[in-house]
């Protein structure tokens, strides 16, 4: 064996470190895939409750499909406008309180579908067609097929697009002026006082 420190007979190999293993990963991939798990399952939550959240319309809407084959038939219109009419209001009534949709009628009705849709059809004349249509059953046999398709279609559209968070005005909408001296400001004040 040489001495020399420069001879190469003094070289080794280089020893490489064994690859570091893939399993067990290190704990911030624990807390991502914790985050993921958590985002997946907080969306499909909320997927779910949607989906029951708007199970009134696709029932009106499935109810809706069935009317309209009953419309085409000129025996069957005035029934089916009239169910057209109630199914409008029932699922208004589920779809906003109940106290402030279940007494509309007439303009203050159309306003209201109008307003919650988002649009004019009913105000310019397809509310009066439904409205002329339940209450003089001589008009049914004058409505002709675009009519009732617009009809029909206005009405799908607010099912469809109607908007439950738009707030209602109160249905007895008074104006209150500020309390007196010496007076009570509201009647539960007066008996309390008396």
């Amino acid at each position: 064996m040489n001495t020399n420190a420069a001879s190469l007979d003094r070289l080794h190999d280089i020893v490489v470190p064994a690859p570091i293993p893939g399993w067990p990963p290190a704990p911030g991939w624990y807390w991502l895939l914790g985050f993921i798990l958590i985002v997946v399952v907080a969306l499909v939550v909320r997927g779910i409750i949607r989906w029951q959240h708007n199970r009134y319309r696709r029932e009106a809407l499935a109810e809706l499909h069935h009317l309209g084959s009953d419309l085409k038939l000129p025996e069957q219109r005035a029934p089916a406008l009239l169910a057209l009419a109630g199914l409008l209001k029932r699922t208004a009534l589920t779809a906003f309180p109940r106290e402030q949709v279940a007494t509309l009628t007439g303009t203050p009705w159309f306003e209201f579908l109008d307003r919650t849709g988002r649009g004019t059809t009913f105000r310019d004349g397809l509310g009066a067609v439904l409205e002329n249509a339940l209450y003089d059953p001589r008009t049914v046999a004058g409505l002709e097929e675009p009519t009732l398709e617009k009809l029909t279609s206005a009405v799908r559209q607010w099912i469809q697009h109607h908007s439950s968070e738009i707030q209602l005005r109160p249905v007895n909408e008074t104006k209150t002026r500020p309390p007196s001296p010496g007076r009570p400001s509201s009647p539960s004040l007066q008996k309390r006082s008396a």
